[in-house]
């Protein structure tokens, strides 16, 4: 029987682990499970003999020395970036990488959806008002329908693809900015390929880019004035795509509805005036995070190395050598 280890403590396997898939695991593996802690000597010793390691939040980067003559051929990685967890030199060659990024990218579609509807009807500033005593404001301020609007997507990753699909049913034209997007791809997802100036024209502009360092600052200030008044900007991907100084400047003048989920550094570490400021919707990096979601990621990820073991078959979580440098 193959030897499977899950690398991660009681506590996370429970998180990403519902009790159908540990039965499944128990039936068709030999399964080594961690112990409470989850340190380098204890990933060495699961690993040793293991053909397929499971991964989630909290285990430890895997050394290339793991991966030895006795160490795993397969990696299941049961939560979102690989690219800090496993060597990329061995990717491909002696380690087959699989990751659930691609299915918490649709929690974070749906983040990218109640946040967008939330702050185009303008919900915490009826929130705010109706908890300080008020009633309907009249004409003073009023939301609007994302019915037939214009939705830019910076960069299509799978969660940009997530939110483009729930973004059906509203009639709403999508623009994309992503250099790596070719034209069959973007008719596919019925989109519009725009530069990054054209991109900020838009009644929502949500960003989905990576953490590389072509990224870093690229949302700069005179991109964010670019974005017409009233409209709405969220960022559910890396804080550093954005010029912090000019982001927090638009949300304290009121001109944007802005939803905030990342942060640098996080915890985040925010002035008194933007917690202040009206429709700014803040949370704490949980686009990706519900409870439904994250108990299903080690399925996710184990259906595919079956298949993958079974017939050599490569499904929605495997992870292309190729592409390795562009992943989040």
């Amino acid at each position: 029987m193959t030897t499977l280890a899950m690398a991660m403590t009681p506590t996370r396997a429970a998180d990403v682990c519902d009790d159908e898939t540990r039965a499944l695991l128990e039936e068709r593996f030999e399964v080594r499970w961690a112990g409470d802690q989850l340190d380098q000597a204890e990933v060495a010793r699961l690993a040793d003999g293991a053909e397929i390691m499971i991964t989630s939040w909290g285990t430890p980067t895997l050394p290339a020395e793991l991966f030895g003559d006795n160490g795993p051929r397969i990696v299941g990685h049961a939560a979102g970036s690989v690219k800090r967890l496993v060597p990329a030199a061995l990717v491909g060659d002696r380690v087959t990488v699989f990751s659930a990024a691609t299915r918490i990218a649709w929690s974070v579609g749906e983040y990218c959806l109640a946040a967008c509807l939330t702050l185009h009807r303008r919900l915490p500033s009826y929130d705010a008002r109706t908890r300080a005593g008020g009633w309907k404001p009249g004409g003073e301020f009023r939301g609007r329908e994302l019915r037939g609007r214009t939705v830019s997507l910076i960069g299509a990753s799978s969660t940009a693809r997530a939110f483009r699909s729930l973004l059906a049913p509203f009639s709403v034209t999508v623009l994309v900015y992503d250099p790596y997007l070719d034209r069959e791809r973007a008719r596919e997802l019925d989109v519009t390929p725009v530069d990054l100036p054209a991109a900020m024209n838009a009644d929502v502009v949500s960003i989905h880019v990576p953490d590389l360092p072509a990224t870093k600052g690229m949302i700069t200030a005179d991109l964010l004035a670019r974005i017409p008044d009233g409209s709405v900007l969220i960022n559910s991907a890396r804080a550093g795509a954005v010029d912090p100084v000019a982001l927090e400047r638009e949300a304290l003048s009121g001109r944007l509805r802005i939803a905030l989920d990342v942060y640098d550094p996080e915890p985040a570490r925010l002035s008194p005036e933007l917690l202040a400021a009206p429709d700014v919707l803040l949370t704490p990096h949980i686009a990706g995070d519900s409870l439904e979601g994250h108990l299903a990621l080690v399925r996710y990820v184990l259906d595919d190395v079956i298949a993958f073991l079974a017939d050599g078959s490569r499904g929605p979580s495997w992870v292309d050598p190729q592409r390795w440098s562009l992943l989040a």
